[in-house]
């Protein structure tokens, strides 16, 4: 039988367990922070072109992930830092009723992608969070959000995998663990939120007279709907 450690040696091996919890994650922040933050940073402008002209954001994740998801979403129909107007952003999972109905009806594959289709619309945003990056119903989301001319972001762990490849963009998580994917995944939410905030400070740039920006169209057409 493996003789288990005595009662002094407790503390000794889990302190090691959290330094090398944390040596993970300070690994996987120095490595976001050089392949990474420049992409974050631009999806915080390109949002700032959306969400202000009457578009949305739709965030999907299963588990902790959802979690992750409804965070980010809370801090755009509340706030980050400072005090700004409130904007459409609605995490899919934690419509309950429709989750449940379409997952009976359609089956789980489809709880995204038929809530998707029904509250996308051309020009919105569609936010995806997941560790594996093969979750299937997260890459239904992905291809219906493009059929429907939404714009897919995601985040996921070690790439490649088919989520990321699936979307128009996507920020991989280079991390050994489920649980340093999620706490890059936290920190990648928060610099979203605060470049999106910047961006919406400092105005959409001007070019001959008109706002110019990626989205400009699309916040267009959704404001005379």
């Amino acid at each position: 039988m493996t003789e288990l450690p005595l009662p002094d040696e407790f503390p000794a091996a889990a302190l090691e367990a959290a330094r090398r919890h944390c040596r993970s994650l300070e690994d996987a922040l120095g490595r976001f922070r050089v392949d990474h933050l420049d992409r974050i940073a631009h999806w915080g402008g390109r949002l700032a072109a959306v969400l202000p002209g009457g578009g949305r954001l739709l965030a999907a994740g299963n588990g902790g992930s959802a979690a992750q998801a409804q965070h980010l979403t809370a801090e755009l129909v509340g706030r980050y830092r400072r005090e700004r107007p409130a904007y459409s952003a609605i995490s899919l999972h934690a419509e309950t009723s429709s989750l449940t109905a379409v997952g009976n009806d359609y089956g789980f594959d489809q709880v995204y992608a038929r809530q998707v289709a029904a509250h996308g619309r051309p020009g919105d945003v569609l936010v995806l969070l997941s560790t594996s990056g093969r979750s299937a119903n997260l890459i239904a989301a992905a291809a219906t959000a493009r059929t429907a001319g939404l714009r897919v972001w995601a985040l996921t762990g070690p790439g490649p995998n088919p989520l990321a490849e699936a979307a128009h963009e996507a920020l991989c998580v280079d991390a050994a663990t489920t649980a340093t994917v999620q706490e890059a995944h936290l920190v990648a939410v928060h610099v979203l939120c605060e470049s999106f905030d910047v961006a919406v400070a400092a105005g959409p740039p001007v070019r001959g007279g008109r706002a110019a920006g990626a989205f400009a169209p699309a916040a267009a057409r959704r404001r005379m709907s």
